[in-house]
């Protein structure tokens, strides 16, 4: 009886954001090694359907760096990356593409497997994301990424009309341009321009990371909380390097534009989108600006 106890207990913890959530638009971004384990990412999904039953509207956006990265292997091709994004040339960006796909839609089976329904927007033919060519600001020789590309339109009436229906949208960083050339977008950066457009509720990017270390390395230096002048001097001084700071980006450009909540948490923590939405704590570390 007592363990029973203990579980109504935490269902009426979550009772006031099951409330203030009901109706609300939340971006996931799914990556890293969170996607690699296929136990671990089903996990998420399996969080991402209750959100859906308790009233909430969630949206996926994922990655698929850990898959790539295999493909790429078998292929005998290298991968090198300039702030954070993967350089693409050609046979790069048809690994990509066909990569992303088909874990768009193994991401969807799965969420009808547990009981959700959800629509797959990778679909280049009638894109909900279109995409430009990336350019550094003052880039040098050296940085030319290829094919890699940033979103530069939101079809957001689709995505509304999906979540209206019923379905969770399920969103791969790959888009065509108004050239026809398709272009390979970093997934964090999808997820920033889809919840800034939208004006989400909240962000939340799963990542392999607990978070922000502000000590490379020492997982004692975890941090719950940081400002934006924070991570500016954390960028500065290279704790915050690579993979994190798309993410970080990613986090600061939606708080700018109304977004009210972000958060970057460690998607192999069973059931941390649930403890981060639903509990007082929160688990990840939470970026304010």
């Amino acid at each position: 009886m007592e363990h029973a106890i203990q579980k109504a207990d935490i269902l009426i913890e979550a009772l006031p954001y099951i409330q203030a959530f009901n109706g609300k638009m939340v971006l996931i971004k799914l990556g890293g090694s969170a996607m690699k384990k296929e136990s671990v990412m089903l996990g998420v999904l399996e969080d991402i359907v209750f959100l859906k039953a308790v009233g909430i509207m969630p949206i996926l956006v994922h990655g698929g760096g850990p898959h790539i990265n295999e493909e790429l292997a078998k292929a005998q091709k290298k991968s090198s990356f300039i702030k954070g994004h993967r350089v693409t040339d050609r046979e790069t960006l048809d690994i990509v593409v066909k990569v992303t796909t088909e874990i768009s839609r193994l991401i969807a089976t799965a969420i009808e497997k547990y009981g959700g329904k959800a629509t797959c927007l990778c679909d280049l033919e009638t894109p909900a994301v279109e995409a430009e060519k990336l350019i550094f600001n003052n880039a040098g020789p050296d940085e030319d990424l290829g094919f890699v590309g940033k979103v530069s339109r939101i079809d957001t009436k689709i995505v509304r009309e999906i979540c209206d229906s019923g379905s969770i949208p399920v969103i791969a960083p790959i888009a065509k341009g108004r050239d026809e050339k398709v272009f390979n977008i970093n997934a964090d950066s999808v997820a920033s321009i889809v919840a800034q457009s939208l004006i989400v509720e909240k962000l939340v990017l799963l990542s392999d990371t607990h978070g922000i270390m502000t000590e490379p390395g020492n997982e004692d230096s975890f941090a719950s909380t940081l400002h934006e002048k924070e991570i500016e001097s954390l960028i500065q001084k290279k704790v915050i390097t690579e993979g994190m700071l798309p993410k970080v980006n990613a986090c600061i450009s939606v708080l700018l534009k109304g977004v009210k909540k972000a958060h970057i948490i460690d998607g192999r923590i069973p059931h941390s989108l649930l403890l981060e939405i639903f509990t007082v704590k929160g688990v990840g570390t939470q970026v304010l600006v």
